[in-house]
């Protein structure tokens, strides 16, 4: 890459500014249907925490059937029609909600195969994104152009869903839904002018002829999955990051996706309660995102991930609290807040050394196999709070998320990424 190209402001490179465009807006909608599909299932159809679990569980554990293929494919295949196209199908499929619900139609069902197909849609979509992105701004600025990246995301996360609690008690969760529909189309018309890899190393982007013809393509699938499997496993620093995020991500749901059943159904709260919790969330992304490139430049990448464990894991035993009620709502936000922090420092530096030491041709392998097992532990937790929360109640859940949470900084112990510039 050029001097130039290196100097330039990232938002100037034409290609990373609309992909930045084409996400943002889509991340707000997004963050809208994140609230108002559970909200819809509890408020419409009196979906309990067994219902509930399983809806959040569904759109994540897609992953594990798709997960491995979906790496090799966006290997072999051009990532912008990809995304485009992944963009046009979650938009239909979210269309599909308000339209039945209108039509007296909506069920339980319905919901279940809209959490899968849009967990698939987000799967494929991400997997391209992430491997595009080197190649649109150079290795030696991802942690910026990641900082840009998760930022902007986490500040969608917050207005959207802020948005979502009071949209859903003003105009109704179907019509949230409906805003999220057309925000992928918006993205879809953004990335028809982001440029393919191998176009954008030459300055030819939109000439298919012009890119590469990767040597993987002439292989048998099940030798690149197995190619990228051993690849990440082999790595000791990529197998530190992926433990600690499983860690974290099984923790998570256990922790959030029975907010609607606690706030509003034993709490008796607004529906934009649950939106203001998950919003304390959006901003402690959005905070650990902003100075994620700071502390990494301070501490190093490996220090400042460790450190930002150790110091913030223990905040998830004030979560569970929640349910006690009255002041201890918030005191549970906050606590959130403090945990979401790392995640926004963890998702702009860990992210940002995945792509460093991972080769261009072996991204949509890594990113996926990383995937399918970070998203797997989402699915995992999803179905975990279903059935604990069944059995036992939301608290116990809660409070499983939480210890799980706490010890998520053990991968670190003897782990090379520790020391990691």
């Amino acid at each position: 890459m050029s001097t130039t190209v290196k100097e330039e402001p990232l938002l100037r490179l034409r290609g990373f500014r609309n992909l930045f465009v084409a996400g943002a807006v889509s991340q707000l909608g997004s963050q809208i249907s994140y609230v108002a599909l559970p909200l819809l299932a509890v408020t419409a159809l009196g979906a309990g925490a067994g219902e509930v679990g399983l809806l959040s569980a569904l759109g994540t554990l897609t992953v594990l059937l798709l997960g491995l293929p979906a790496g090799a494919w966006v290997d072999r295949v051009r990532r912008r029609p990809l995304m485009i196209a992944t963009d046009l199908l979650r938009a239909a499929v979210l269309l599909s909600v308000p339209l039945a619900w209108w039509a007296g139609q909506l069920s339980m069902g319905h919901l279940y195969v809209v959490a899968v197909l849009t967990g698939a849609g987000t799967l494929l979509f991400d997997v391209a994104a992430y491997s595009i992105v080197p190649a649109l701004v150079g290795r030696e600025r991802l942690t910026p152009a990641n900082t840009l990246l998760v930022g902007t995301g986490a500040g969608m996360d917050v207005a959207g869903r802020s948005a979502a609690g009071v949209l859903v008690q003003v105009a109704g969760a179907p019509v949230a839904i409906l805003l999220d529909a057309l925000s992928y189309v918006w993205s879809a018309a953004w990335l028809r002018t982001v440029p393919e890899p191998g176009g954008a190393r030459r300055g030819c982007a939109d000439d298919p002829m012009e890119r590469p013809e990767p040597m993987e393509r002439q292989e048998p699938m099940g030798r690149q999955i197995a190619e990228g499997v051993r690849f990440l496993f082999g790595n000791p620093i990529l197998v530190t990051a992926l433990l600690q995020g499983t860690m974290a991500n099984l923790a998570f749901p256990l922790c959030s996706v029975l907010l609607p059943v606690v706030l509003v159904q034993q709490l008796g709260h607004p529906e934009w309660v649950v939106g203001a919790y998950l919003a304390a969330g959006g901003l402690g992304v959005l905070a650990g995102s902003a100075g994620a490139n700071a502390i990494g430049r301070r501490l190093g990448t490996g220090r400042a991930a460790w450190l930002a464990s150790v110091v913030t894991t223990p905040a998830a035993l004030v979560v569970p609290l929640l349910t006690w009620g009255g002041p201890w709502v918030w005191a549970s936000a906050a606590a959130w807040f403090v945990l979401t922090f790392r995640t926004g420092l963890n998702n702009v530096l860990l992210v940002s050394l995945r792509q460093r030491v991972t080769p261009d041709a072996m991204l949509g392998r890594m990113t996926a196999t990383m995937r399918l097992l970070l998203t797997g532990a989402l699915g995992a937790g999803g179905l975990l709070a279903a059935g604990v929360g069944e059995l036992w109640g939301a608290g116990a859940a809660m409070a499983l998320g939480a210890a799980v949470m706490a010890l998520s900084w053990l991968p670190y112990v003897r782990s090379p990424l520790r020391h990691e510039p």
